[in-house]
């Protein structure tokens, strides 16, 4: 073997040797490769598992949040049945969210297992949604009835305003009646008077006191006998005399004269009620009243002098 031949081997060895090492690199170099795109591949399957956890776990925290936020609203649903369904649907979301936490703590949740409970959870968020629309529907049942309840009670309050206005009108129509059947009297005066039956004017020295009046016509009056009674008080405010009793107002009063008149619905003039002097008349104011048919028809003050 000549020395040419010697130097091609000898580079063919090296070159080969060069070869292998280059092929094992590459090699090596393309391993690694795959175990890094494995575990990166690793990392993000369990970065979207973390995330999926946690947003599963957020989406049961605010379905949770739904469901109590409703829970008072929910009792006013008087089919048992169907609040037996809300609070067993709000104890599984409970439960979900304790299951998440486990699996989370263990590090052991499936993509399967989440699929699985994002499905339901969705469920879950469906019925709630059927539940509040019952609740609103109550609600807007109950509102109308309060509502129709509100103005049936308006119009029973308008009623009985107009029962009461229609009531309070009688009364003041019957009033008006009454007061237009009563006897009406004019020209009412006191008169002191001497023995000889005429004017006296010095008062302690009548034996007689006459009050004088007119009835006027009045065809709302009943007609037939009318009894009229006379009381004068004295300055000194006691009754002079004693005609007897009559009743006024619930009560007995004591009369100092009575005179009874036929009454036909026309004017009467000239009606005179005498009494006669038995005690010492003092100057002074003196009162006279006239009663009737259990009214008093007129009060007067009169001044006789000495």
């Amino acid at each position: 073997m000549n020395k040419t031949t010697k130097i091609i081997i000898g580079v063919a060895a090296a070159l080969a040797v060069i070869l292998l090492g280059i092929i094992f690199f590459l090699s090596k170099t393309v391993s690694d490769q795959k175990k890094a795109n494995i575990d990166a591949q690793t990392q993000i399957e369990q970065l979207k598992l973390d995330y999926d956890n946690l947003s599963l776990e957020n989406e049961l925290t605010d379905l949770n949040n739904q469901f109590e936020m409703h829970e008072n609203a929910a009792i006013r649903l008087e089919n048992d049945s169907i609040l037996a369904k809300y609070n067993a649907s709000k104890a599984r979301v409970e439960e979900l969210m304790k299951q998440l936490k486990e699996q989370k703590d263990a590090n052991r949740a499936t993509q399967a297992e989440l699929d699985k409970l994002r499905t339901e959870i969705a469920s879950l968020r469906g019925l709630l949604r059927h539940y509040v629309a019952m609740v609103d529907s109550l609600g807007k049942e109950n509102q109308a009835l309060r509502t129709e309840n509100e103005e049936v009670k308006g119009r029973n309050e308008q009623l009985a305003s107009q029962v009461e206005s229609v009531s309070r009108d009688r009364d003041i129509l019957q009033d008006k009646m009454t007061l237009a059947e009563k006897l009406n009297v004019t020209g009412v005066n006191l008169t002191a008077l001497n023995k000889k039956g005429k004017n006296e004017k010095n008062v302690t020295k009548a034996t007689q006191l006459m009050v004088t009046f007119t009835i006027p016509q009045n065809n709302s009056t009943p007609v037939g006998a009318k009894t009229i009674y006379l009381r004068i008080t004295s300055p000194e405010g006691s009754l002079l005399g004693s005609g007897g009793s009559f009743k006024f107002e619930n009560t007995s009063l004591q009369c100092t004269a009575k005179k009874t008149i036929e009454y036909s619905g026309d004017e009467i003039s000239g009606i005179a009620i005498y009494w006669d002097v038995n005690t010492t008349l003092n100057p002074g104011e003196y009162t006279v009243e006239l009663f009737a048919d259990n009214y008093r028809l007129t009060s007067r003050r009169f001044t006789l002098k000495k």
